[in-house]
């Protein structure tokens, strides 16, 4: 090999050398780059496949529908195709500092599907967001949905029903109302079967649901169970009989129906089913002690009382639908058991109600998802009928609008702890006059009499130190105390054979002498906790918790500052012995109340709501029994009494939110009564009808107007054990036990 020196001590290489050695550096470089594309394509890979493992679906409300101030089902649907592990589902408020964390614990094992479904509160009138995330054990998050929010959220008095119907074209449609605003505009929500909540807490923010009776053969026991529980708690539950066999075929079905369904006919002359939506009248002239019609729709009801005056349809002139009426009816037969017919044709009824519970179930001997129905161009008002949305609302723009503060501040004023003292405002002025005196005109004269000006740089951070502990000093002397626990308990209680079903809200009000966290637990069949709601007017809530569900149930940590009350609500349900049994009796001239009381302990205090009219019952003794005559039993009026006590208490929940004035203001004393006046604020008319935001369920007026409610109250005791954990020095439970009374037939 010939090599040829370049004169300097070097090699100089060939032409043909350095050919080969520039091929040798491209190749090398191609290597390298292909690796390094091999390894990023290969990391890519396996990132997606990492994705592709879990699928992380989230569905909030009632196919996207939210109601205020209730609570709603978040369902989250896991499909896990890779490794097993378990981890939590989070949800985590966006806005700092408020609102409640949530965590829910859950297994994945390998090639999984699960549906989780969390009960969230509509702490809102507008739709507000939450982060979900799916974290493992170590605290990865392995997937998550950010600013998840519903498609639609109403206010708390507007109608919203559900429905589970035979296929996707037979979902609800209702009519439009005049003004076209998203939260008071009536709303209708599908339900995908597999996707129905097994909860019955989160369905109370519905007022009716629509079942199919083809498609209830497809719920599953726990389903059916949250269905029946809801409807027995409150709720309307409507039936559309496609099938004699889906109604025999199905027990739990079979036992709720007022009706026996026998047989199907045809049925030809069907003019009194029009005849009964030309029947939704509104009021346009009202006598000079009524409502104004703008306070009018908040009472959900079709049917106007005797003292208004009923001039012309809510709906306008209906023109007749020829087809409709010209076609024959598929309409099913069979023997009443209970209830009444509300529209018959021939002598056959179309339309059957019962009562069941607090709530009602209804059989519509027919399917409105079948022809002639399903084309009938009156079906959105028949749908609006059934739901019985507030008429006004199809004759006007000007309506009452929810917004309002939460009846959660009349509890408030009713159990916070009396520790709490109020500075009045007088004082409060009279202590800044002083302050601005001594700092000012005072201390000038002082130190100009004894010729000392520049003492002022010492003689004014002692006043401010002065001023400062005597301002703490006020404080601790009006606001210091032992820390308390106090609970009221509102139970329903809805009779089941020998035992009860127990739906419950636990009010529940800490007060705590430092800044500390309390546990909270609960062991009931199903159970939720959330903080005080203030209201569409008062802001969101003021829950600060980090809450952990355990199935069903919850443990938490609450968050209260130093002298400070912190109201919070555990809505539950739970089986248990029946407290009291109750029963009405027609006698000559009227009607006789019998109650047996087995909780105990003596009542001293006992209301019926019937009839538009509330009884004094008195005392009932323990482990003894009481009859009564409604005839000679002292009565009120139900809207007076509710009118006499509500305009108070709702200016006094309000006064409970100021810092300033008399130590008496922002307390409700009387708690027997005001727990039975805020179970029937529906009857609260007058300038103040719409400053209350109710709960769905809390409000029983309407039940108490088609049947009977008796509300026993029952002091220093308890239903359930209490959810505080922490000891309290001191500590209190009272009882509102509330139960449906069967009237005749009813």
């Amino acid at each position: 090999m010939s090599v040829q020196s370049n004169g300097c001590g070097g090699i100089k290489q060939t032409g043909k050398q350095q050919k080969h050695m520039a091929q040798k550096l491209l190749l090398w470089r191609t290597l390298r780059a292909f690796r390094v594309f091999a390894v990023l394509g290969l990391i890519f890979g396996v990132a997606t496949i990492a994705r592709a493992e879990i699928q992380f679906d989230v569905f909030v409300g009632y196919d996207g529908t939210v109601r205020e101030a209730s609570w709603f089902p978040i369902t989250c649907e896991i499909k896990n195709d890779g490794p097993a592990f378990n981890g939590f589902i989070e949800i985590i408020p966006t806005t700092y500092g408020k609102g409640q964390s949530q965590r829910m614990p859950i297994e994945l094992p390998t090639g999984t599907l699960k549906r989780v479904v969390i009960p969230m509160f509509a702490a809102n009138r507008y739709p507000a967001p939450w982060d979900m995330q799916l974290v493992d054990s170590r605290g990865k998050v392995r997937a998550e949905s950010i600013g998840v929010r519903p498609q639609r959220q109403v206010g708390w008095e507007t109608k919203l029903i559900g429905a589970l119907p035979r296929t996707a074209a037979g979902t609800v449609m209702l009519r439009a109302p005049k003004r076209d605003q998203v939260e008071t505009k009536p709303a209708s929500a599908r339900f995908q079967t597999p996707l129905f909540p097994d909860n019955p807490l989160v369905l109370e923010g519905l007022n009716a649901i629509y079942l199919n009776s083809e498609t209830a053969v497809a719920l599953r026991s726990s389903q059916a169970n949250a269905l029946i529980a809801w409807m027995h708690a409150g709720g309307h539950l409507i039936v559309a009989v496609e099938q004699v066999s889906d109604v025999t075929g199905v027990p739990w079905l079979r036992n709720l129906l007022p009706v026996e369904p026998e047989d199907i006919v045809s049925v030809g002359n069907h003019d009194e089913l029009e005849r009964w939506l030309k029947q939704a009248t509104v009021v346009t002239n009202y006598p000079p002690s009524a409502e104004s019609p703008k306070r009018s729709s908040r009472r959900n009801t079709a049917v106007p009382s005797a003292e208004e005056a009923v001039v012309g349809s809510a709906f306008g002139e209906q023109t007749p639908d020829r087809a409709f009426e010209a076609a024959e009816l598929r309409v099913v037969t069979g023997k009443i058991r209970d209830g009444r017919a509300v529209v018959s044709v021939e002598g056959k009824p179309l339309i059957i109600t019962a009562n069941r519970g607090l709530g009602r179930v209804t059989t519509l001997m027919f399917s409105p998802e079948r022809e002639p129905f399903k084309s009938w161009k009156e079906l959105p008002t028949f749908w609006t009928c059934m739901l019985e949305v507030p008429l006004d609302l199809f004759v006007s723009t000007d309506f009452y609008s929810g917004y309002g503060n939460s009846v959660d501040g009349i509890f408030g004023a009713m159990i916070d702890s009396r520790q709490v003292h109020k500075l009045p405002v007088g004082w409060l002025l009279a202590l800044l006059v002083v302050y601005l005196l001594v700092i000012g005109p005072l201390d000038r004269i002082w130190l100009k009499r004894i010729n000392r000006p520049m003492l002022t740089w010492i003689t004014f951070p002692c006043y401010v130190v002065f001023f400062s502990g005597l301002i703490y000093f006020i404080g601790y002397r009006l606001r210091a105390g032992d820390s308390e626990y106090n609970e009221l308990h509102v139970v329903d209680v809805l009779p089941n054979g020998e035992r009860a079903e127990l739906r419950g809200r636990t009010y529940a009000s800490i007060y705590s002498p430092a800044n500390t966290k309390y546990p909270m637990q609960a062991a009931m069949k199903f159970a939720t906790l959330r903080g005080e709601y203030l209201g569409s007017r008062g802001g969101e809530t003021t829950d600060r918790t980090t809450l952990l569900h355990t199935g069903d149930n919850f443990k938490a940590e609450v968050f209260v500052p130093v002298w400070t009350s912190q109201l919070y609500l555990s809505d539950w349900w739970q089986s248990g012995e029946l407290p009291l049994s109750a029963s009405l009796k027609s006698v000559s001239g009227g009607w006789e109340l019998t109650v047996q009381n087995r909780s105990g302990k003596a009542i001293p205090q006992a209301r019926l709501a019937m009839g538009g009219f509330v009884y004094e019952v008195g005392e009932i003794p323990a482990d003894a029994g009481k009859t009564v005559s409604l005839l000679r039993a002292p009565a009120t009026p139900l809207r007076t009494f509710v009118n006499n006590n509500a305009h108070h208490y709702a200016s006094t929940a309000q006064q409970r939110q100021y810092a300033f004035g008399r130590s008496s203001s922002g307390r409700i004393d009387d708690l027997p009564t005001a727990s039975m006046v805020a179970s029937l604020l529906g009857e609260m008319t007058g300038d103040h009808g719409g400053s209350l935001v109710i709960p769905p369920g809390l409000d029983v007026s309407s039940v108490a107007t088609r049947g009977a409610v008796l509300f026993a109250w029952s002091p220093n005791s308890a239903p359930v054990p209490a959810l505080n954990q922490a000891k309290t020095k001191r500590t209190a439970a009272n009882t509102l036990w509330r139960m449906p009374v069967t009237v005749g037939g009813n």
